[in-house]
């Protein structure tokens, strides 16, 4: 058998079967930055604090490092991985490694639309804060009427997400530049804001160990409502993937993407946090009904504490936090749409997977994501209800896809098929010894989180009215009918086409055939069709747990088996 080849492309992506299309130029920060950007403490803790607060009050914030834990564990497996497989769509790529082809595509699936729902919903954090920013922002009526807030708040989100796909069209270079810019005053201003808040504390942290009368009448009592306020918390502590997303556009990545991974999700735990912390010892009144407000919350606090000029001066940093992280989650719902197409896993994936020869990024992805993102959000002006349960639900399916990586990957600890025996290359992260405590800890994390994030709640998926059955129920059945509908589309038309399309294709000249036996050759291997022979070669082929169903050997629509 023929020795795979280990330097025919100089980038290292031909290791994965794949050309060097996209252009490698993100350093360090940079991808530190995506992964803070997309978390975005300043955009997720601002825009939901009023909803933890308002369910569970103060003691809502221990939320926060129970799930930092959780996610921790979950981050750190990812690291492992992006120390080996630091490539474009990253839980689609190691899914793809780890499990059957179903499961692979099916992370990507539901991956992808939960970024493309998820771009909506934080563009929209900008109706949040622009208008206590200045009135002039409420460009459809006072805010007063029934449907103000609303339209406003999809007038800005979609000069937002038009602002992010131009800049995420533009090339790579301008995104992880602005984007690093946004991160450092984003970082820069929560350290002084919580030195700010820290310097007006008015009470002590006896007020995190009393209930206030939250919880009584629900059935579970607080640690019901405390579930609900800890939905604030899950929904911001996630996207750290996005710096090994990045991973086929940063200098040395399997190193550069796992430390920024575990980074990201670190800073933004302890900056947040100390948010949170001083936050609540700071707000002048906890009983103010604005604190607990969709109109308020945060941003009120800091408004009151801080007074005008500052008050204002921080408002203006969350706007750029909630730029960055809009063009975070678009450059990562493009990585992820792009890395599936090459593999002709979607629709029009030609199209799909067209590199711009001078910008050398993923265009027409960028353009369609953003089109894609800002349909959802007209839902938003006449059926808030329905936009609330499509914004929850696109939290569940990005913890639903993380599990499809976890869950398969403790398997593969237990078959001592991960990690990967000795191949000559050194893993750019190792979790050793604690890999399966720390994979198990994941496991049961992601599950209890999804279950809790799914759970049909009124609170979260009945609201406002009208209430109806299905409104509440809406997560559960469109969770089933994304998931089911997605499992049919692969297993009856896209398995069938799946293949890396030849303008992706890795040289693979030097890389063994499929289906020879050791010590076979092939005097023909060089008329095989390059998509053939990559998609052959992918690493992974040798754990022998279902890489040959997520990678067929054979190239186009009317193939089989």
């Amino acid at each position: 058998m023929l020795e795979p080849s280990k330097s025919t492309d100089s980038s290292g992506m031909d290791e994965f079967g794949y050309a060097q299309t996209l252009d490698r130029s993100i350093g360090k920060f940079a991808s530190f930055a995506a992964g803070v950007s997309y978390i975005s403490i300043l955009t997720g803790v601002f825009q939901l604090f009023y909803f933890g607060f308002s369910m569970a009050g103060p003691a809502y914030a221990w939320s926060w490092p129970i799930v930092f834990v959780g996610q921790l564990m979950v981050a750190l497996c990812f690291a492992e991985l992006a120390g080996r497989y630091p490539v474009a769509g990253s839980v689609y790529n190691w899914a793809k490694r780890l499990a059957s082809g179903t499961s692979a595509w099916l992370a990507g699936w539901l991956l992808l639309l939960s970024s493309i729902m998820a771009l909506g919903s934080v563009a929209l954090a900008l109706q949040i804060t622009l208008p206590q920013l200045w009135s002039g922002f409420q460009f459809v009526g006072d805010g007063t009427g029934p449907f103000d807030f609303a339209m406003n708040g999809v007038v800005l989100a979609t000069i937002m997400i038009t602002i992010s796909t131009l800049i995420n069209a533009f090339g790579v270079k301008l995104m992880t530049r602005i984007n690093s810019i946004g991160v450092f005053v984003e970082l820069t201003a929560a350290v002084l804001l919580i030195l700010a808040l820290g310097w007006h504390v008015v009470r002590g942290p006896e007020v995190f160990f009393d209930t206030a009368g939250f919880g009584e009448g629900h059935d579970l009592g607080f640690f019901g409502v405390f579930l609900i306020g800890a939905m604030a918390s899950g929904y911001v502590m996630y996207g750290f993937d996005t710096a090994s997303s990045l991973g086929e556009e940063t200098k040395d990545p399997k190193r550069t993407a796992p430390k920024a991974i575990i980074r990201a999700v670190t800073a933004s735990f302890l900056l947040g946090g100390l948010i949170l912390l001083f936050g609540i010892l700071a707000a002048p009144d906890l009983t103010d009904p604005k604190v607990g407000a969709a109109d308020g919350g945060l941003q009120h606090i800091v408004l009151s504490v801080l007074g005008g000029p500052f008050g204002k001066a921080f408002l203006v940093c969350i706007v750029v936090a909630v730029a960055v992280c809009t063009l975070a989650v678009h450059a990562a719902a493009i990585r992820m749409m792009f890395a599936m197409a090459r593999d002709n896993n979607l629709p029009f994936s030609s199209q799909l997977s067209k590199v711009d020869p001078v910008r050398k990024t993923p265009t027409v992805a960028a353009i369609v994501i953003g089109i894609m993102a800002v349909i959802p959000l007209l839902v938003n002006v006449m059926q808030p209800a329905i936009f609330t349960i499509l914004s929850s639900i696109s939290i569940v399916l990005i913890y639903l896809s993380y599990l499809l990586v976890t869950v398969p990957m403790l398997r593969n600890r237990f078959l001592k098929k991960w990690p990967l025996a000795d191949d000559g290359s050194e893993p750019g992260f190792t979790l050793g010894k604690w890999g399966v405590p720390v994979n198990i800890l994941a496991v049961l994390w992601g599950g209890a989180m999804t279950l809790n994030l799914i759970w049909p709640r009124p609170e979260i998926y009945n609201s406002v009215p009208p209430f109806e059955w299905y409104l509440q129920w809406g997560g559960v059945l469109f969770v089933a009918a994304v998931t089911g509908g997605g499992a049919l589309l692969y297993r009856v038309k896209i398995r069938h086409q799946t293949g890396v399309l030849a303008e992706h294709a890795a040289a693979a000249t030097a890389h063994p055939m499929p289906g020879l036996s050791h010590g076979e050759t092939s005097a023909s291997s060089s008329q095989v069709p390059a998509p053939v022979q990559a998609a052959a070669a992918r690493p992974g082929a040798e754990m022998g747990n279902g890489v040959a169903d997520a990678l067929p050997v054979q190239v186009g629509a009317s193939g089989s088996e």
